[in-house]
């Protein structure tokens, strides 16, 4: 829909140059322009303001400027009818891009396809997917040229589209790509949150307001012209109708005693009035017009509505209610089709909506809608159509689509078990929207329609699934815990769900009251074999070093029954995570993402045990990737804890690779998202991020003050599992800033703590900080028992790191030789996984030792950000630009920028070098040392 400022009514006849219709908008025109430069720095703009002032007419100025200069155009508005329909806006978007979407790799064109109702899924839903594609297309075009995507009445546009064009919008730094997107002050726009610049239109100053009314037919004077003045408010919108309405002596229905009516209220009651004495062919026009809320032309002749040309406009023409461009014909305003659409009685409603629904019979989720709108009371055919069509929207991950479908058509079931159920699987889909309220009022709606206990249950289970991704830990938690005491004896499975729920909650904000409640009720449910993997699974989560054999002695039968079930198998990895089981950890991940691409639209409960099973693993690379799929699909559903939660990992990776400032940024964008006493594991990661960003740089006083912090006043882990990794760290720190009494108390204190429970991994950690914290002629069985278990070798850098402990104290011992041993190994370990700050610790200390380090090819890396170095890595493994953007969630233009920039570093002129450079360097050094 438009919103203009001048061109508002008929402002003159004939019309004046649009140039002399916006007024008193100069800032912001300039503003816009600037966005529209192909050099602007800012990839995306929002454009805000009230109904009425000027949005539409901005932006269309803003568009004729970017076309003048030759740049490509893309233009979509949103649709109140159309808001339910899955991709529905991105399909406006890209409808004239056919040829372009046909030079799109396989997957991506098919998940676009798919997207738009047309052709099989790639291999399940993927909203990922969808925006690498989009991604692709701005990117390809932006290389012929500027692109200026424009997006009016967001606020009405569908979530899918939303959320796709939010991904892509975020990787458009640097391209030629600009988005434009107007929407209504107050309206949230999803996916586009608060670092995205906007630009507010704010009400016309009085010499503005003044000039616009000078420049109506007639020019209101006097007493009304200052009552116009002051109910407008600065309003462009409502001072041109009011003056029309004065003009016309148009007397509004009398305002209420308190005061004035609202302006939107008054407006449509101006416009309402304006119907009155229209010719009946007209009225009814103007009508099917208002129902079917579309600029399709192709429909609009479908349903019988008269070409734009066609006599039968001229008189809404004249009465300032539509505007007819070429073959279409469109309200001059939101307001107006309100206005048309609500003056028809219910009757003459109900027929435009059959009639459209009755042209749209190749259109089955339009043709649901339009039913729908036309039922007058509940309607089982119409309610099972809406229920196909959100189907229909689930298959191609349009879950907020769905949802709404759902829920419409849970309002049109006849019989209260159908509605109550309808509900139930709306709230399934709408979880995956990250809709917390929306979620929690489905499940409240189904409560109220039914005393099914399975219903309920499920009711529950949903609202507790995506609550528990949220940061309100506290009332979460206690709402899952309360539920599931509700339903422990009717609905023990149900409940044991919610448990399980809760549990992850419980990890999330390490509070130990929380673990006592959740092992109280565990208690009190059923125990038997169907739910053996759900029990293990409260347990691990809740309190992985309790009883930690018997949990571990599990695994291997509940992976056996994950087999083929990849879901599952992420389970079971999480669950060997959590037990410091790392290596099992990482095959059942392997093993899942080989058997089945992650398509969920929310990232798991506890999803950032795979990044950090990597990260432990020694697989920084993909531990980052991981960081980027939940970071997009975090964002994409506004899940702040999620997002946070991959910050912390991608900064603990930055900080071991050396990019300390980097690993800094990220660590405190999770601190700023999270509230450290809800959020204890989050906040603990963070700290432990940046601990080792500052040894990295040798700031060890700063690195021992981070890494204090997880731990209480009086040495107590400040969370239950994420601290102890932290030991060996906070050793390492302290003998270099003479803290190591302290840090010794802290150590034996979480020693005694685990006890017998302590994995090999955590026996390792606390051997290494007591040989770092010993005297010297004692350190060393301390350092010799931490390298003693040859399972420790899953564990590369931790590894590495010990073995370059015993390797200084063995030198400072004057046992040079031994010390060579350990170096080469460490050095080696460190080359490989990119360690810059330890790499360099390692051959100074070679040096020192009498080894002949030289600096080698994989050194050249360093010069590279942590970025660069994950796309040299795939290239070299032979992917192309395309394929490495599809992992990374870049552009292939991107992509090809950070090439071209590394190549003359690394010292090479192809790409057919990469892979013995990587490959082979590793075999050079080993030779050469």
């Amino acid at each position: 829909m438009d919103e203009h400022t001048g061109d508002l009514g008929a402002v003159t006849r004939p019309d004046p140059d649009p140039e002399e219709l916006i007024l008193g908008r100069d800032a912001e025109l300039a503003r816009l322009f600037r966005a529209v430069d192909s050099t602007s720095a800012d990839p995306v703009l929002i454009l805000a303001g009230e109904m009425g002032t000027g949005k539409s007419a901005l932006l269309d100025r803003a568009v004729r400027r970017a076309e003048a200069s030759g740049a490509r155009v893309l233009r979509a508005e949103g649709s109140e009818s159309e808001s339910s329909l899955a991709f529905s806006a991105l399909h406006q978007l890209l409808r004239s891009l056919r040829a372009e979407m046909d030079g799109l790799p396989q997957r991506q064109r098919a998940a676009l396809v798919h997207a738009f109702g047309a052709g099989p899924a790639p291999s399940g839903p993927d909203l990922m997917l969808v925006g690498v594609a989009v991604l692709n297309l701005l990117s390809d075009l932006g290389d012929r040229g500027p692109v200026l995507v424009a997006l009016d009445d967001a606020q009405w546009c569908d979530r899918a589209s939303l959320d796709v064009l939010s991904f892509a919008a975020r990787r458009l730094a640097g391209e030629p790509v600009t988005i434009l997107i107007g929407a209504r002050s107050g309206d949230h726009v999803p996916g586009f949150d608060r670092h995205v610049p906007t630009l507010t239109l704010e009400p016309l100053d009085n010499a503005a307001a003044g000039r616009l009314l000078d420049l109506q037919p007639t020019s209101p004077t006097s007493h009304t012209r200052t009552r116009i003045l002051e109910q407008a408010g600065g309003n462009p919108l409502a001072l041109v109708e009011l003056t029309r309405a004065a003009s016309a002596h148009v007397t509004a229905a009398p305002p209420p005693s308190a005061g004035p009516l609202p302006l939107t209220d008054h407006l449509e009651r101006i416009f309402t009035a304006r119907l009155s004495g229209l010719p009946t062919s007209t009225a009814e026009a103007l009508l099917l017009l208002a129902a079917m809320d579309s600029a399709d032309s192709t429909i609009a002749a479908a349903v019988g509505l008269p070409a734009a040309q066609d006599a039968a406009w001229l008189p809404s023409d004249q009465a300032g209610l539509v505007r007819r461009t070429g073959r279409d014909v469109r309200f001059r305003h939101p307001l107006v089709r309100s206005a048309v659409y609500h003056a028809a009685s219910s009757g003459a409603q109900r027929q435009a909506h059959l009639a459209l629904a009755e042209m749209l019979r190749g259109e089955p989720d339009r043709r649901a809608w339009h039913l729908a709108a036309a039922c007058p009371g509940p309607d089982a055919d119409v309610s099972a159509e809406l229920e196909r069509t959100a189907a229909r929207a689930r298959r191609r991950g349009g879950h907020a689509a769905a949802g709404k479908a759902l829920q419409r058509a849970a309002e049109l079931a006849p019989r209260r078990e159908d509605s109550a159920r309808l509900l139930v699987e709306a709230a399934s889909a709408a979880v995956f929207t990250g809709d917390i309220a929306w979620v929690e009022e489905l499940a409240a709606a189904a409560r109220a329609r039914t005393d099914d206990p399975s219903l309920l249950a499920s009711a529950a289970v949903h609202a507790g699934r995506l609550a528990v991704l949220t940061v309100r830990h506290a009332t979460v938690f206690s709402r899952l815990i309360e539920a599931a005491e509700q339903l422990a004896h009717s609905q023990p499975a149900a409940a044991l769900d919610l448990l399980a729920g809760a549990a992850v909650v419980r990890f999330y904000a390490g509070e130990d009251t929380q673990r006592h409640r959740i092992e109280d009720l565990l208690r009190g449910l059923p125990d038997d074999a169907s739910n053996t993997g759900v029990r293990t699974w409260v347990r691990a989560v809740s309190d992985p070093f309790d009883e930690r054999a018997g949990l571990v002695a599990l695994l291997p039968q509940l992976a056996a029954e994950a087999e083929t079930r990849p879901e599952q198998l992420i389970t079971v990895g999480i669950m060997a995570w959590l037990l410091d089981e790392t290596p099992q950890a990482v095959r059942a991940f392997d093993e899942a993402f080989h058997r089945w691409e992650l398509q969920g639209a929310l990232p798991e409960g506890l999803g950032g045990a795979v990044a950090w099973a990597y990260v432990e693993r020694g697989r920084w690379e993909q531990a980052r990737e991981a960081c980027t799929r939940t970071t997009a699909v975090g964002r994409a559903a506004g899940l702040d804890h999620a997002v946070a939660c991959a910050a912390t990992v991608d900064a603990a990776v930055l900080a071991f690779q050396g990019d300390a400032p980097s690993a800094r940024t990220r660590a405190e964008e999770a601190l700023a998202l999270i509230d450290p006493l809800e959020s204890r594991s989050v906040a603990v990661y963070a700290r432990r991020a940046l601990g080792a960003a500052a040894a990295a740089e040798g700031a060890y006083e700063t690195a021992y003050d981070q890494l204090r912090m997880v731990f209480t006043a009086d040495g107590t882990p400040v969370h239950y599992h994420a601290c102890y990794p932290a030991l060996a760290d906070l050793a390492a720190a302290a003998v270099r800033c003479g803290r190591s009494d302290e840090a010794a108390r802290i150590v034996e204190r979480s020693a005694n703590a685990l006890a017998d429970n302590a994995s090999p991994r955590l026996r390792a950690l606390i051997s290494r900080a007591r040989g770092l914290l010993a005297k010297p002629e004692v350190a060393e069985p301390h350092f010799r028992a931490a390298l003693a278990d040859p399972v420790l070798e899953y564990w590369p850098f931790e590894r590495a790191q010990t073995l370059l402990d015993l390797a200084e104290w063995l030198r400072r011992r004057r046992r040079i030789a031994e010390a060579r041993g350990p170096l080469t190994e460490a050095l080696e370990t460190f080359r490989r996984l990119g360690a810059r700050p330890w790499i360099e610790r390692a051959r100074a200390e070679s040096r020192a030792a009498g080894l002949d380090v030289t600096d080698t090819a994989p050194d050249a890396l360093a010069e590279l950000s942590p970025q660069q170095q994950q796309i040299i890595r795939l290239a070299a493994r032979g992917l192309t630009n395309r394929e490495i953007g599809e992992k990374l969630f870049l552009s292939p233009r991107t992509v090809s920028s950070h090439l071209y920039r590394s190549f003359p570093k690394l010292g090479i002129t192809a790409r057919s070098q990469l892979r013995d450079l990587i490959e082979g360097t590793l075999a050079t050094a080993r030779q050469q040392e």
